[in-house]
């Protein structure tokens, strides 16, 4: 089979096996192997098609509450077509419809790259202040400071106003880059994510949701830092799983 006939999902599982390792962060220019693949995919080499635009885009949008761009008067059903998962990545799918939110979660030890497929959406992202805090050790469920370091849309802005990036796909590391973020579909959208490692329970690896309770405003050399709490998100933040109807993967032994 040649390279043009291998489809799309098979090569980012192919550089995937190659690129991550169960015992090291990847480069950046290992990162830069897997993002190039990301970037060449489209919607139809996942079997999607992309819906309409709905309300307008952006209606259905409550005022901003402090330290949030928007939030929705309600959560629309989000859903995960799983595609891949070892015990060094795993592969899937977001489908977001119109203001669906995933409230502000963590990746802990991960390094994630996030592609969008189609869509607008707007981004939050965190670091830590100070990622090994000793206070956590006591009372790992405290406010902590965080610095705001993405805050953007992807995608096409739909009001002129917010900051926005021609480039779809977003890298994040352990410790940097926004491992702690928040995405607000403006239109429906599909977001591509692959994980380094995956969340695991059995590791310690496993998904926090925060919200903000402060704003410190500016500090030198961090930007906009607030506080951010754990919580538990609403009832009505909802990921189903959905049919994933592409290429399937055919995994191969390392």
């Amino acid at each position: 089979m040649t390279m043009a006939a291998v489809p799309a999902v098979q090569r980012l599982y192919d550089v995937c096996k190659k690129v991550f390792t169960s015992t090291a962060v990847p480069s950046e220019a290992q990162v830069s192997n897997v993002r190039a693949v990301l970037d060449s995919i489209k919607p139809v080499d996942l079997g999607l098609i992309i819906p309409e635009q709905q309300n307008g885009g952006i209606r259905g949008f409550a005022d901003a509450g402090p330290g949030n761009w928007r939030r929705p008067r309600y959560a629309p059903p989000i859903s995960y077509l799983h595609l891949y998962e070892c015990d060094v990545f795993s592969t899937g799918v977001f489908v977001l419809p119109t203001l669906a939110s995933i409230p502000l979660h963590d990746h802990p030890g991960m390094t994630v790259l996030s592609r969008l497929l189609y869509g607008k959406m707007h981004i939050r992202a965190y670091d830590w202040v100070d990622p090994h805090d000793e206070r956590l050790k006591n009372n790992p469920t405290i406010a902590r400071h965080a610095k705001l370091v993405v805050n953007h849309v992807l995608g096409a802005d739909p009001n002129g106003k917010e900051p926005q990036r021609t480039s779809a796909t977003e890298v994040l590391y352990p410790t940097s880059g926004g491992n702690i973020h928040a995405f607000t579909a403006l239109t429906p959208c599909a977001v591509l994510d692959v994980l380094a490692p995956p969340y695991s329970l059995a590791t310690g690896r496993h998904c926090t949701y925060y919200r903000i309770t402060s704003t410190d405003g500016p500090a030198e050399e961090c930007g906009l830092v607030e506080r951010l709490e754990e919580y538990h998100p609403p009832s009505d933040f909802v990921v189903r799983r959905g049919l994933y109807n592409g290429p399937r993967i055919i995994a191969n032994p390392r």
